[in-house]
Parts: structure tokens; C-alpha cells; sequence
């Protein structure tokens, strides 16, 4: 089947990894649901992909609502038929060690995060697995893999962790339905939202980068297409017997025993 029949759903594709993978997507000629919280975000990324002659529909939700995410899946499959392709990206931080996090802080971050990514391999599955085929990608963290911010990304780090082990139960349960699942662990990336939050600093977006020279084993940190061309890869055909696998996209930083 060509990329020009291939629907693809992205969650969090307003801004940031999760924008760059509907660029990506729809450059490849997928049909692509940008699933998004923020309704300016998510209207950019529609217009910006509808002016390259893609076709799109922005969906404007929250993914710890189940019925958000239903809703995605059902808008897709009453506008083209099928569903090949669920990027779970959608996420959130939120900063804190074990005393500072509060109830209110893990019920969102593991709304979003980790409940948000069942919900939404939860609304795609019935449709792939009627199909035969389909390929999930969630977005997890090196995060997940090492001890990194000093203990003060505790909600987040769990959150991301759980995401690896959804990857391994769903490849496992639905391997032998022609549905293929893997993570992307991204290391630092520099999206929106490190600018935005460098800008609230006083930084430019170029000062932000030259203060990450040097960063890993390559020296710097990835940009959001970077990490769009591993979900790409993950998706796609070329990965067609991966299942089940986390693909590290850090610039070589978890091979490090110590800080460079």
C-alpha cells in the first residue's frame, strides 16, 4: 500500500516532536489527525501541512479523557477508512521530588503521559487489528532509562518508564495481530517549549542551543525532525519485523558512564 493511503494519527502534534511528525508524515504523503490540546497549535500545524497539499484534520482534545480519544479515532475512520499509524506524543512536565509533587501533579502527569497513551492505542487497536496491520510508536524518554535531573523529574520518570511497559504488554498482545509496537526514547530536544521557557529567561533560542554545545557524544542536542525521522522509521516499513523495541535517540548520551 502507497503512503498516499496510509492514515496516520498523531497526539500532542500541535508543537514541538509531536509537530515535526505530522510535518514528516504528511510529507510522506500520509493522511495524518493532528490530536491536540492546544487549538492554536493544532490549527498552525493543520494550515501548515494543508498549504503543501496534505490532507489533514486538526482534533482538538485531551488525552487523559478516553472519550477524546475515541473521538480521534472515530473522525479518522469516518473521513478515510483505516487507521495505519498511532504516534502517542502527547506529554507533559511537571517538576518535583517526592515531597514537592503533588496529587494533583501525578494525576496529571500520569493522565497525560501514561494514561493518555492506553487511551489512545486503546481507541486504534479495534480498527488495526480488523485490518491485519498497523504500526504503534510512544513516545517514552531517556528518561526512562537513567537517572537524570537530579530527582526532580519524579512524576515524569515514572511516567515515561510505564510507557515502555505498555510498549512491551501491547507488542506481545498484538503481535500476532499484525500490529507492530516500539518507543522513542529522545534525549534532549529543543522544541518550543525550551524556547519559550529560555525566552521567559531572557534567552534567545540561538543562546539556548550554544548553552547545549557539547551535550552527549555529538555534541549537541536534537532538534524535534530528528526525532520525527526515528518515529518515521519505526512506523514504517522498513521496520516491518521490530516489535516491542525501544530505539534510543539521544545524541549517544546513555552510553556514557559519565557526564562529558
Amino acid at each position: 500500500m502507497s503512503a498516499q493511503n496510509r492514515v496516520a494519527i498523531i497526539t500532542g502534534g500541535g508543537a514541538g516532536i509531536g509537530k515535526a511528525c505530522a510535518l514528516r508524515f504528511a510529507r510522506e504523503g500520509f493522511r495524518v489527525v493532528v490530536a491536540e490540546i492546544s487549538e492554536e497549535d493544532g490549527q498552525q500545524t493543520q494550515e501548515l501541512i494543508q498549504s503543501h497539499g496534505g490532507e489533514v484534520i486538526f482534533c482538538q482534545g485531551d488525552v487523559s479523557r478516553e472519550a477524546d480519544a475515541q473521538v480521534w479515532a472515530r473522525v479518522a475512520l469516518d473521513k478515510w477508512g483505516r487507521l495505519d499509524v498511532l504516534v502517542a506524543n502527547a506529554g507533559v512536565q511537571i517538576s518535583g521530588d517526592v515531597f514537592e509533587t503533588s496529587e494533583a501533579d501525578w494525576e496529571r502527569v500520569i493522565g497525560v503521559n501514561l494514561k493518555g497513551v492506553a487511551y489512545s492505542c486503546k481507541a486504534v487497536l479495534p480498527a488495526m487489528v480488523e485490518q491485519g496491520s498497523g504500526a504503534i510508536v510512544l513516545i517514552s524518554s531517556i528518561n526512562a532509562l537513567l537517572g537524570v535531573g537530579g530527582g526532580n523529574m519524579l512524576a515524569y520518570d515514572a511516567s515515561k518508564a510505564g510507557v515502555l511497559a505498555l510498549t512491551r504488554s501491547l507488542a506481545i498482545a498484538h503481535g500476532n495481530d499484525g500490529i507492530r509496537v516500539n518507543a522513542i526514547c529522545p534525549g534532549v530536544t529543543v522544541t518550543e517549549f525550551h524556547e519559550r521557557r529560555a525566552a521567559a529567561r531572557g534567552q534567545t533560542p540561538e543562546e539556548l542551543r550554544a548553552s547545549l554545545e557539547g551535550h552527549a557524544l555529538l555534541g549537541r542536542p536534537a532538534e524535534p525532525d530528528q526525532i520525527a525521522s526515528a518515529v518515521f522509521f519505526m512506523a514504517g516499513d522498513d521496520a516491518s519485523h521490530i516489535t516491542g523495541q525501544s530505539l534510543v535517540v539521544d545524541g549517544g548520551l546513555t552510553v556514557l558512564s559519565y557526564p562529558l
